[in-house]
């Protein structure tokens, strides 16, 4: 299973992740069991958290990686900030966001469940992107430990090649 990587740029309030993808997998997962996603997270170290859904407002975690199984329903959510990439979630699928990595819930169908899970020992402040956040957040952010494991697969963290410019690697 390969999932689709994607990166988004500071937009000046929600830092998101300068070096790692975030990780979007589809039908990862079977739907409509959220022990089954609890059970492959906590199989590749990730700890499941908690059940619920996710905010309707922008936020995120700049001390901490985080996935979001859709375990029931579908949600519309938005990565990368107020800019961002709009992606329409169903039961099965997975996201993992680095730290910094900011998301929001746009509308979701009324049985939506997700289940969130972190790597151990992750400090679980969340940010909205004000200004008095800012300058913590970019300093924090890479100060976080890649993940061991890749919470879907317990490979290692798949990461792409960095862009070139002008044939050099930059």
């Amino acid at each position: 299973m390969t999932p689709e990587l994607l990166r988004f740029a500071d937009d000046g309030s929600i830092p998101n992740n300068p070096r790692l993808p975030a990780l979007l997998y589809r039908g990862a997962l079977p739907p409509g069991d959220p022990a089954a996603a609890e059970a492959c997270f906590a199989r590749h170290g990730w700890p499941p958290a908690w059940r619920n859904g996710i905010y309707r407002h922008h936020h995120y975690h700049p001390h901490a990686h985080e996935a979001l199984a859709i375990a029931q329903g579908r949600v519309q959510v938005q990565l990368g900030g107020a800019e961002g990439q709009v992606l329409d979630l169903v039961a099965g699928d997975v996201v993992v966001l680095p730290a910094g990595t900011g998301h929001c819930n746009l509308g979701a169908s009324p049985d939506l469940l997700v289940v969130g899970a972190y790597p151990p020992g992750s400090d679980l402040a969340e940010f909205t992107g004000s200004a008095e956040e800012y300058a913590e957040a970019l300093a924090a952010i890479p100060m976080v430990p890649d993940p061991e494991t890749d919470p879907v697969t317990g490979d290692p963290w798949p990461s792409e090649p960095p862009p070139s410019v002008g044939g050099f690697a930059a």
